[in-house]
C-alpha cells in the first residue's frame, strides 16, 4: 500500500483566454513531459479502432561483454566488518580508472549477479545502501543501468586516477531479510556481497587487494594467500577477483582449527565454546573422509584446502563449494551430540566432492567468465548429481556418516520417487536444472507435481545404477571410482577449470567400460516418465521396504527439526504446532482437502500431538469398525475450522533399504561403501 501525502487544495479555477498557437504548443509540451522526453514529443498513432497503439522503444544494452584482456592496476578493497551489534559491512573501494573510460566519460561497475555453485542469478543488491563515488577525491555523479540494474554508470572525467567507492552492506538481521551472515559471535564474509567490478573484463583479470577490520580478539579462516597484519585488521595478497570470490571468510569468537592431512584443515566457529568438543575418535572420521577422498580422485586440485565451518542456530545455513575451501553450516550440537545427530554430517562430504567435480570439472555451459553472463545449468546432473552419490558415499566410506544413516538417506530419495511424484510423468530430472532460475529456491506449494531440483537426489540413484552396471559387466574389477580418477582426477595438482560436454563424460565412461552410455543418460535423466530410479539399489542387492518408524536419517532430521512425516501414509508432513508444511500431490490428504498452512487441531475428537495421530493411522488400519473408519481431522485454515475425513488404512510407513537375500556376503551396495584408504578393512 502506498500512502499519498497531503496535498493543499487548489485554489478557485481562473479561466484565461489563450491563443490558439499558444495552447497547441503547451498540448505538446504536456504530452513530452509525460513520456519522458527529453528530445521533441513522440506521436502515439492510433490502431484500426482509434485506440492509442505506441510501440515499442527498442532495448539498449550498454553493459560490454566480458573480454579476456586485464584491467589496469590492482583494485583495494577495504572492508570494515567490525559492527556485529548492527550486523553491517562498511566498504571502501579504491579502483585506478582505465584510461579508455576516462576517455568516454564514465566507468561502469557491476555488483556480481550469477555466482558458481548458486546456479542461478541471487545477487544481492537490495542489500547495498548509501553507495556514494568520488573521482579524485570529489563526488562523482552515477546512475544505475534501466537494463542490467546491478550495473552502476560512474562519470569520469578526462584524465581522472583513482575513482573511490564506498557503500554499506545491510546484512540481514533477521531470517524473513534473507541469510544472516553476522551475529555476535560469527561472521561469514562474502566478497562477492560487497565489492563493485569493472565490466567488460573476464574476471580473472581482475586485480584485488583485501583488507578486512574483524572484532577485536576473533579468529579468521580463509584459503586466501599471503595473510598480513595482526590484530583485528588484516590484508592478503592480491589476487584475482575471481579467486577472491572463491574465497570467503569465516570468523568468530570460540573457535578451533584441526589439520585433516593432505594440507586440508577443518576450520570451526561455534556459537559457544563447549559445542567445539570434539571426541577424538570423532574427529578421526574427517581425516578419513580426506583420505578417502584423494584415494577415489587419485589427485589433489588444490594446494591447501579449508573447511570452514559454522556449529550455528544463529547464523544462516550454508553448503557452498569453492575450490579451495567450502562453507559449511551444522547445527549447533552436531559433534557433541555425535550419534543423534548424524544425519546432519553429510555437507562437508558433499562440498569437498565439489573441489573436484564442479570446480575443477565443469560443464562448458556452467562455466562463464564473469558474473554477468547466463549460466547454463543443463550438466547439474553431473555436477550436483554426481557429487550428492560421492557425498553419501565417501561419509559412508570414511565413517562421517555410519553406514546406517547414509543407507537411511538413500532410502528416503528412493521412497520418495516410489511413492509416487506426479511431476515425474511430464518433466525430466534434466529439465529440473533450470530450477535455481525458474524459482530461485522459494518452497513451492504442491512440489511433488512441479518437481524440484531433483538432479541432486535423482541423478545420484542413475549414477548408483551407472556403477552396478559397471561392477556386473566387470565382474566387479571397475566401478564409478573408475570413472571419477578418469574424469575428475586428470591434471593433478591443476586447480583451474577443466570444461567438457555431454560426449566427455560419455566418452569417460566408455573408457572405463563400454556401454551405450548416451542412450543410458538420455533416457534416465532427459526423457520423462521414467520408472522410479529403483534399478541401482536392486542390482546393487538391496530393496525398498516399508517399516511403520522412521529409518535413522529420517528420524534424526525430524526430530531435530521438530516435525513429523506422514508423507508415505497420510501424505503430508507437519511442524512442532501441526501446521501442514508439505503436502503430497493425489495423496491422501490432498485428496482429502487438507493443503500447506493447513493446521491440525484434533484427531479422532483428541487434540493434536504426533503421537496421537500415529496411533490413529496405526488404528485405522487394524482389524474390526477402527480399521474401516475414515482418520477425523479437526482443521484450521485461515480464521476456518472444520472436519476433514480420511479415508486412509494403510497404516505408517517409512522407507527403509534392507539386504534382498540374506546372508553373510557383502552385497554390490555393502562393496560400495566399504572404506577404500589404505589401512582400512574393506
Amino acid at each position: 500500500m502506498i500512502t499519498k501525502p497531503a496535498v493543499a487544495p487548489l485554489p478557485a479555477a481562473r479561466f484565461i483566454a489563450l491563443p490558439l498557437a499558444v495552447l497547441a504548443a503547451t498540448l505538446v509540451s504536456t504530452s513530452a513531459l509525460a513520456q519522458g522526453a527529453t528530445g521533441p514529443a513522440t506521436v502515439t498513432p492510433l490502431d484500426a479502432d482509434g485506440r492509442s497503439a505506441p510501440q515499442a522503444v527498442p532495448v539498449v544494452r550498454s553493459v560490454p561483454d566480458a573480454r579476456d584482456v586485464a584491467y589496469p592496476g590492482t583494485i583495494a578493497l577495504d572492508i570494515d566488518a567490525s559492527d556485529t551489534p548492527r550486523g553491517i559491512y562498511r566498504v571502501t573501494e579504491t579502483i585506478p580508472v582505465d584510461p579508455a573510460a576516462a576517455s568516454a566519460g564514465e566507468l561502469l561497475l557491476l555488483l556480481p549477479q550469477w555466482l558458481p555453485g548458486n546456479h542461478g542469478p541471487t545477487g544481492t543488491l537490495p542489500l547495498l545502501a548509501d553507495i556514494r563515488f568520488t573521482v579524485d577525491g570529489k563526488p562523482a555523479g552515477w546512475t544505475r543501468d534501466p537494463v542490467e540494474v546491478n550495473a552502476f554508470h560512474v562519470a569520469v572525467p578526462a584524465g581522472a586516477k583513482t575513482l573511490v567507492a564506498r557503500f554499506i552492506h545491510t546484512s540481514p538481521v533477521q531470517t524473513s531479510e534473507g541469510r544472516i551472515t553476522m551475529t555476535q559471535e560469527m561472521l561469514n564474509l562474502q566478497w562477492e556481497k560487497m565489492s563493485l567490478y569493472p565490466a567488460g573484463h573476464y574476471v580473472r583479470q581482475i586485480r584485488v587487494k583485501p583488507t578486512v577490520t574483524f572484532p577485536q580478539g576473533w579468529t579468521v579462516f580463509t584459503a586466501l594467500d599471503g595473510r598480513q597484519g595482526s590484530g583485528p585488521k588484516l590484508a592478503w595478497n592480491a589476487t584475482g577477483y575471481d579467486t577472491l570470490v572463491d574465497s570467503p571468510i569465516f570468523a568468530g569468537l570460540y573457535v578451533q582449527r584441526w589439520d585433516l592431512g593432505h594440507q586440508v584443515s577443518l576450520d570451526t566457529v561455534a556459537d559457544k565454546p563447549d559445542l567445539l568438543a570434539i571426541a577424538p575418535a570423532n574427529l578421526q572420521t574427517y581425516r578419513n573422509l580426506v583420505d578417502e577422498a584423494v584415494v577415489t580422485f587419485g589427485s589433489r586440485h588444490f594446494d591447501h584446502y579449508d573447511f570452514l565451518l559454522a556449529l550455528t542456530d544463529r547464523m544462516g545455513g550454508i553448503g557452498l563449494e569453492h575450490h579451495r575451501s567450502s562453507e559449511n553450516q551444522m547445527e549447533p550440537k552436531t559433534f557433541v551430540d555425535w550419534d543423534k545427530m548424524a544425519w546432519d554430517r553429510n555437507v562437508i562430504a558433499h562440498e569437498f566432492t565439489h573441489s573436484w567435480d564442479g570446480k575443477f570439472r565443469r560443464s562448458a555451459r556452467l562455466w562463464t567468465p564473469d558474473y554477468r553472463q547466463p549460466m547454463q545449468d543443463n550438466l547439474l546432473w553431473v555436477y550436483e548429481g554426481q557429487t550428492q552419490f560421492w557425498g553419501m558415499v565417501l561419509a559412508a566410506r570414511s565413517g562421517v556418516q555410519s553406514k546406517d544413516v547414509v543407507l537411511g538417506m538413500m532410502a528416503s530419495v528412493a521412497g520418495l520417487y516410489a511413492q509416487g511424484q506426479p511431476g515425474r510423468a511430464w518433466r525430466s530430472v534434466e529439465d529440473t536444472t533450470h530450477d535455481p532460475i525458474i524459482a530461485a529456491r522459494r518452497p513451492l506449494p504442491y512440489a511433488s507435481l512441479s518437481r524440484a531440483e531433483d538432479y541432486y537426489n535423482e541423478g545420484a540413484m542413475v549414477w548408483l545404477e551407472a556403477d552396478q552396471i559397471i561392477r556386473t559387466g566387470t565382474k566387479g574389477a571397475r566401478g564409478l571410482d573408475d570413472f571419477a580418477r578418469g574424469f575428475f582426477g586428470a591434471r593433478d595438482g591443476d586447480w583451474g577449470e577443466f570444461t567438457y560436454e555431454f560426449d566427455d563424460v560419455v566418452a569417460a565412461l566408455n573408457a572405463v567400460y563400454p556401454s551405450d552410455w548416451a542412450t543410458f543418460l538420455r533416457t534416465r535423466l532427459q526423457t520423462p516418465g521414467q520408472p522410479a530410479p529403483l534399478a541401482g539399489i536392486e542390482r546393487a542387492g538391496y530393496r525398498l521396504v516399508w517399516k511403520d518408524e522412521p529409518n535413522p536419517y529420517e528420524k534424526g532430521r525430524s526430530d531435530a527439526a521438530k516435525t513429523v512425516s506422514f508423507t508415505y501414509s497420510l501424505g503430508f508432513a507437519l511442524d512442532k504446532d501441526g501446521k501442514v508444511v508439505s503436502t503430497l500431490w493425489d495423496g491422501p490428504a490432498f485428496d482429502a482437502g487438507v493443503v500447506t498452512g493447513t493446521r491440525i487441531v484434533a484427531v479422532n475428537g483428541t487434540a493434536y500431538d504426533g503421537d496421537t495421530l500415529k496411533d490413529a493411522i496405526t488404528s485405522a488400519k487394524a482389524g474390526g469398525r477402527a480399521g474401516t473408519a475414515p482418520i477425523q481431522l479437526l482443521v484450521q485454515r485461515g480464521d476456518r475450522f472444520m472436519t476433514v475425513p480420511i479415508d486412509y488404512h494403510g497404516g505408517l510407513r517409512y522407507p527403509w533399504l534392507e539386504r534382498a537375500t540374506p546372508g553373510t556376503a557383502l552385497a554390490g551396495l555393502d562393496r560400495l561403501l566399504a572404506p577404500r584408504r589404505v589401512g582400512s578393512t574393506k
